[in-house]
């Protein structure tokens, strides 16, 4: 049943992408009538959020209460934020339930490029997305196939310059936000050293990856993509709790299953800050195993040629996952990954994967991908100024579940209240 919202919906904006994206979509819902509000918890949100925010320099103890009145006396009738562990976030998705306030929850894309999640109340290990098999085949048949699209244009400096920025003000705000603290692991400027150092070394990295490329040519490989420790993904949706300890697991289940003859090619995350050196941490466990040889460390490289040509891909609950899948290849999850469904992935222990690795249902999974396209993601990114307006566009009708002409007709009446 189609929910019936008040005339003039009120959103409230907490933490978003660095970036302008939450700042032009509220530009957008006032365009339509909407009201816009926003509580910005450090400098980088600030620095975001131009005009109008309201600032909260208290501590997590006094959070519930703040955020309690402020939706009770600006009349807030959805949330939008991006992820939905960050604790202060966690508080406010809590609180806004009580009071029945639509929860909007945008993270990066379950299936990527060109797409971005947003679903109601979560996302991740937290999603209401159906799994049952059955249900998606049923759901599938009333969705036009997928429409091949060209891809969004995209660029890493314009990520990485948001981000400098973001996190600049972050550190160069902590007098007027002296409680605030990040829900990332670690200190901000050791990530930035560690950018600086991965920087330094680049022309070694590449000739390493070329290395590693070349030593694994024509020999079956199964493909261990990397998370970021710091990632929620692993935190909170995994029995891990750093990556760490995930590559440890699959170290050893590998060393005591695996065919003789098979290697595991494990490939480091492109936004790791550098800090962590893999490449000796992964050599000192693989020689502690007896496995050395068949253990390979990749900075770099094209994951998705990669995923097409590993016998199978481990991951704990990565997206990376979808493009095994797509290739067809089977992939085994360790943690709670939305696209682990029976019959897309396989189900038994990571012990039996390395010699019977169960492919995909490609039916199912093109039933599941079009149920996820049709209701947790949005076309456009953050990666450059076409590709937020894009996700603007997108998100616009997706947050007010209208047609564009019931659209304008609401903000047409809106204005004159």
């Amino acid at each position: 049943m189609k929910h019936v919202w008040p005339l003039r919906r009120s959103f409230l904006f907490l933490q978003g992408p660095p970036g302008p994206f939450f700042w032009q979509l509220s530009r957008e819902l006032e365009t339509r009538g909407c009201a816009v509000h926003r509580i910005n918890l450090n400098g980088g949100d600030r620095y975001d959020w131009p005009t109008g925010g309201v600032d909260y320099n208290g501590r997590m103890a006094a959070w519930p209460i703040f955020f309690d009145r402020f939706v009770r006396e600006h009349n807030i009738t959805d949330l939008v934020l991006y992820g939905d562990c960050r604790p202060m976030h966690l508080a406010a998705h809590r609180l806004a339930k009580l009071r029945g306030v639509a929860i909007h929850v945008y993270e990066e894309g379950y299936i990527r490029p060109d797409w971005m999640t947003l679903e109601p109340d979560g996302v991740n290990g937290h999603s209401t997305f159906e799994r049952d098999p059955a249900t998606l085949l049923e759901r599938a048949r009333a969705l036009p196939p997928l429409p091949d699209l060209p891809s969004i244009t995209a660029s890493f400096g314009r990520r990485a310059r948001d981000s400098y920025w973001y996190y600049h003000r972050v550190i160069t705000g902590r007098v007027r936000f002296p409680f605030y603290r990040s829900h990332r692991k670690g200190l901000i400027l050791v990530e930035g050293f560690g950018w600086l150092r991965k920087f330094a070394i680049s022309r070694r990295r590449a000739a390493q990856a070329q290395a590693t490329l070349a030593a694994i040519a024509g020999k079956p490989f199964f493909l261990f993509p990397l998370q970021l420790t710091g990632d929620y993904q692993i935190r909170e949706h995994s029995p891990f709790g750093t990556m760490m300890t995930a590559a440890d697991y699959v170290l050893d289940s590998f060393a005591h299953c695996a065919p003789a003859d098979a290697h595991l090619l494990v490939k480091e995350h492109p936004l790791d800050c550098g800090f962590h050196n893999w490449r000796t941490f992964l050599q000192k466990r693989a020689k502690a195993l007896g496995i050395a040889d068949r253990v390979h460390h990749l900075d770099g490289g094209d994951l998705s040629r990669l995923a097409r040509e590993a016998r199978g891909m481990v991951c704990v609950n990565s997206t990376s996952g979808t493009l095994a899948l797509a290739a067809g290849r089977p992939v085994i999850v360790l943690g709670d990954a939305i696209y682990d469904i029976p019959g897309v992935t396989h189900q038994g222990h990571l012990d039996r994967f390395w010699d019977a690795p169960q492919t995909p249902d490609m039916a199912l999974y093109d039933a599941f991908r079009r149920v996820l396209h049709a209701h947790c993601l949005v076309r456009g990114g953050l990666a450059s100024e076409s590709a937020t307006e894009t996700l603007v566009a997108n998100s616009i009708e997706r947050l007010l579940g209208e047609t564009s002409e019931e659209i304008a007709r609401v903000s047409d009446t809106a204005l004159f209240i």
